[in-house]
């Protein structure tokens, strides 16, 4: 009797093909996670850090899209303060070293104009050269709410005096400093730390965070104040 040998089963392609539809779907989320952080970058990349303000004047820095908005707040704080810091000085604390780092926050195509009426302010005070026991400081009385003259442009009043003590004058003198002050918002903080910084840079760096700077200062009683510095200062 003959005997029928059985025949051989042939190997069945169903786990290879699993195993490949596995590794290939692997394969796809691997690629989806990559794009998907590469996505995230640019987007990180096309939206870069925008100024939020707070209510009590305070700034910081999120990621959202920029704007020109400003809280009245934020604005009459950047101006007291930076007026403040700009216009206080000492020999420890000399006009010069102070006007350098201040004037960061001044429009460019304003700096020297304003330079000069602070140089003016007091005529019998040496500006390059402060003498012993001099001191000024600036003294802040009203700091008007400020008034929107187009989009990203204000204009706030400030009634201040100088105060200027000297060594054989301890009582000091004072002079008036009252001045219509025109801010705008401008898309980038123009302040900067150098690789040792002095408190004033730390001060000015910080009042730079809100993105303003000043673009032109008049007379209080100016009816004429404009985005034109060469109308300003008479």
């Amino acid at each position: 009797m003959q005997i029928l040998k059985p025949e051989n089963k042939r190997n069945s392609p169903l786990p290879l093909l699993a195993v490949g539809t596995f590794g290939l779907h692997v394969l796809t989320l691997l690629l989806l996670i990559f794009h998907g952080s590469m996505l995230q970058q640019l987007s990180r990349q096309l939206s870069p850090q925008s100024l939020v303000q707070l209510v009590d004047g305070r700034t910081i820095t999120v990621d959202a899209q920029p704007n020109l908005e400003r809280q009245p707040e934020a604005i009459r704080r950047f101006v007291g303060e930076t007026m403040s810091l700009m216009l206080t000085w000492s020999q420890q604390q000399p006009p010069t070293q102070v006007w350098e780092i201040t004037s960061q926050l001044v429009a460019d195509n304003f700096k020297q104009k304003l330079k000069s009426e602070i140089t003016n302010l007091n005529p019998d005070s040496q500006f390059e050269n402060v003498s012993r026991g001099t001191e000024n400081v600036l003294v802040i009385q009203k700091i008007s709410q400020p008034k929107e003259i187009s989009k990203g442009n204000w204009k706030v009043e400030m009634f201040a005096n100088q105060l200027i003590f000297s060594g054989y004058d301890r009582l000091g003198k004072s002079v008036s400093f009252n001045k219509q002050i025109l801010v705008r918002a401008i898309d980038e903080p123009a302040t900067s730390l150098p690789n040792a910084p002095l408190p004033t840079h730390f001060a000015a760096y910080r009042l730079g965070e809100a993105r303003l700077e000043i673009y032109n200062v008049c007379e209080i009683q100016d009816k004429n104040c404009s985005g034109n510095p060469n109308q300003a200062l008479p």
